[in-house]
């Protein structure tokens, strides 16, 4: 009995991989496109909040924001539509690795600031909390949905598959 619902399970997962791997997809593309969305409107906020971590000079603090909506625009419509998948969830683990390791060190140095992650950031205010471990949890979160990705790039409904001249739905041989 133990082995039959063991067999039924991994019997499934090639099935169920694809679509997983879609709304996987997709909510990456979500994230990316709400954060790049949020910031695009005011850049220089953007580039105070990349100030505020306190770990580089503040003209390149300042380009650095700046870039970095367009950047996590740009990696929202890539997942969006499914063209470079792979590369696009590599860049998205490359940054989340990123911001979490931001994050911990603001938080290790007692630094009281917004992450900025979805809007401007920076200081907080007299008798304001920061909130770390939400925001590493939830970049840790994110950043699975990108390894996962990595693992499996080719999903339905994308360009990657459509381009490549290959079935909607690939074999687990990728």
């Amino acid at each position: 009995m133990i082995m039959i619902a063991a067999s039924t399970r991994a019997g499934r997962w090639p099935a169920l991989r694809p679509w997983l791997g879609v709304a996987v997809r997709l909510g990456l593309a979500a994230v990316w496109l709400f954060a790049g969305a949020s910031k695009v409107g005011d850049l220089g906020a953007s580039g105070r909040a990349v100030n505020a971590y306190q770990v580089m000079p503040y003209d390149v603090a300042k380009v650095i924001g700046a870039a970095l909506p367009f950047v996590e625009l740009a990696l929202g419509v890539l997942l969006l539509v499914g063209l470079a998948t792979r590369l696009a969830a590599g860049v998205s683990a490359a940054l989340l690795v990123i911001f979490i390791t931001g994050i911990v060190s603001a938080w290790a140095r007692g630094l009281a600031i917004d992450c900025g992650c979805f809007g401007s950031g920076g200081q907080l205010g007299a008798g304001q909390a920061p909130s770390y471990l939400p925001e590493i949890l939830r970049d840790l979160g994110f950043l699975a949905l990108a390894g996962f990705l990595l693992i499996w790039p080719r999903t339905p409904f994308a360009l990657d598959g459509w381009l490549a001249g290959e079935p909607p739905v690939e074999d687990e041989d990728e």
